[in-house]
Formats: structure tokens, sequence, C-alpha cells
């Protein structure tokens, strides 16, 4: 009888390791590399919008106006290389740039620490605890939303005019009212006022910012003996540092910026005898009234390295006065 002969297959061979290839890592098939690319050429097809607006509406108009800051071009002829001129003329020369740098400075001193001071007296009102704060937070954030339009400026002429409302109410005490907005000793006020009746926008802020005190603090101090005065000026403003910073450099960049209150109000003018002619305005009346695009284009720059500098500024003297929870 012949044996019989079991055959064991052979175990097929593991393919042998590059000797260049590190243990435990796999080599990238071709197919992954493609589905990569893939994916890469996806992102720059979906980015490429963002892209095309960064550089034709953003980046290609700043290059362009910081070249025409040096050239005399009305939009009707070639622009002309003065270089400097357009900068020496504005300091130098022209009266009524300096004039409009005093006006719009004293605007922003002025309106600014009176809005925020009012935002945050508000914000500390609604804090109490109102029944239906949503609806009272609604309502007072609209002047926000409402007052850098053209329809509020042309109702604020008309409150402040001659005939308006106000004069109304004074001649009920037998007070005869100016012209408000055609005095220049008060022409300036009334925008001043226009702009700190927009407390809507720091107002939410401020309130934000003081939900997120812890209330055992004030329980500790009312324990000490601590009057709320006392509580308001150890606790809610030292923590509150942050949000009136970030508050206070937001307005004054917006404030600089004010034109449509001033248009509306002048009537295009900056009057009455240019006291309220913010920088805005004036650049405005230098390209496209007097087609002088670029002496308006240097003073775009100005205005830009102006509140770039009062930025920085702020941010240096900040860590003075702000304090980051346990850090001045």
């Amino acid at each position: 009888m012949s044996e019989s002969i079991s055959v064991t297959p052979e175990r097929a061979l593991a393919p042998k390791r590059a000797p260049d290839q590190p243990p435990g890592r796999r080599r990238r098939t071709p197919h992954v590399n493609i589905h990569r690319r893939r994916e890469a050429r996806a992102a720059y097809v979906f980015l490429a919008p963002w892209f095309i607006g960064l550089f034709v509406i953003t980046v290609g108009p700043i290059l362009a106006s910081l070249y025409l800051s040096f050239t005399d071009y009305s939009l009707l002829e070639e622009a002309k290389w003065v270089g400097l001129g357009n900068y020496t003329e504005m300091f130098f020369e022209d009266d009524r740039f300096i004039t409009s740098l005093k006006v719009t400075t004293i605007y922003v001193v002025v309106s600014v620490p009176l809005q925020l001071a009012f935002a945050l007296g508000l914000a500390l009102a609604l804090d109490r605890g109102l029944r239906g704060l949503s609806f009272y937070r609604s309502v007072y954030y609209l002047p926000s939303l409402l007052g850098g339009s053209v329809a509020i400026a042309i109702l604020w002429r008309k409150i402040f005019g001659t005939d308006g409302l106000v004069n109304g109410l004074l001649s009920v005490f037998g007070i005869q009212g100016p012209g408000w907005v055609s005095d220049p000793d008060t022409a300036l006020g009334t925008l001043i006022l226009l702009h700190v009746w927009t407390f809507g926008a720091p107002m939410v802020i401020f309130l934000a910012g003081l939900r997120q005190i812890p209330q055992s603090y004030y329980e500790a101090a009312a324990v000490d003996g601590a009057t709320k005065l006392r509580q308001f000026r150890s606790i809610t403003l030292p923590l509150l540092t942050p949000i009136i910073f970030f508050n206070l450099v937001l307005e004054v960049i917006k404030s600089f910026q004010s034109f449509t209150q001033s248009f509306i109000v002048s009537g295009g003018s900056g009057g009455p005898v240019d006291s309220t002619l913010f920088y805005t305005l004036y650049l405005y009346l230098k390209g496209f009234k007097s087609y002088e695009m670029g002496y308006a284009a240097a003073m775009a720059w100005v205005l830009l390295l102006l509140i770039a500098g009062l930025t920085g500024v702020n941010f240096l003297a900040s860590k003075y006065w702000v304090f980051y929870g346990d850090t001045k």
C-alpha cells in the first residue's frame, strides 16, 4: 500500500519592504495623491471669489489711491506726478483742511466719552433685572441702526431748526430758541448730541459685560460694608475695563469716519462758517465737487494714518488702565 503524501500549499510571500521606507508607514499610492490634488483644486475654486474680491475690490484700490495721492488727478485728465505736493499743500496752505481736522477732533473728543458714559449708565439700569429686558434692549439698540441714516439726519435737522420741535418746546416756557443748526456756536453741538443718541451698540456690549461679573463679588463687598458707589468703583469699573477699551477703540474709529450727519445737516457745505466741516465731508468736497481726486486720495491716507496712530496709542496706554483677570 502506497503512502499518501500530504502537500501543504506554500504561504504567499509578503511583499518586501523598500529599504528606504520606514517601518509601520505605507507608501502613498498614486490614487491618494490624485485625490488630494482634486481636493486642493476644489478648495482653490471655492476660495477664488474671496481672492478676487480681496485683490480687485480691496488691495487694488488701496494701491491705486496711494499712487494717486502723489499726483494731480481730476478724473477727466491723466494723472500728473507731483510728489509730495498734495501733502505740502494740505498741511501748510489749506486752511479748510486744518479747520476740518479741528472740527473732527472736537467732535470725537467730546462725543465719544459722552456716548460711552450714557451707554454704561443705561446698561447699569437695565442690569437690575427689569421685566421685558429683551424688549428694552431691542428698543435702545434701534438708534445705532438708524442714527447714521439719511432719514434720521433730515429729521434731526428739522427738530433743531428755527421752527423745529426743540424751539417749539422752549416757546411754551417763553424762551425764543436760536436756529440750532444754523448757528455756528451750536451746530456742532447738535451733531454731537446725535452721536450720543446712537448709544445702542456700546450699551448692548456693556450689558453683556455686566452679566459676566459674578454676583458673589458684590455680595462679599456688601458684607464688608461697601456702598453701591464703592462697589461700582472697586468691582464694576475694573472688571469692565476690557469692554470699555473695546468700545472706545470702535467708537473712535467710527467717529472719525462720520459723514452722513454733517453732509445732511449742513446741506453738504460744512456750514455755517465751516462749523460742521467734518474731515470726511471735506474729503468728499475735494474729490467729487472740486474734482481734485489726487488731493482727496492724500487726505484719505492721512486719515488712515491718523486712525492707525490713535488706535496704536490706545493699545499702548491700555496696559496702564485695562485689567485682564489678575493682570493690569
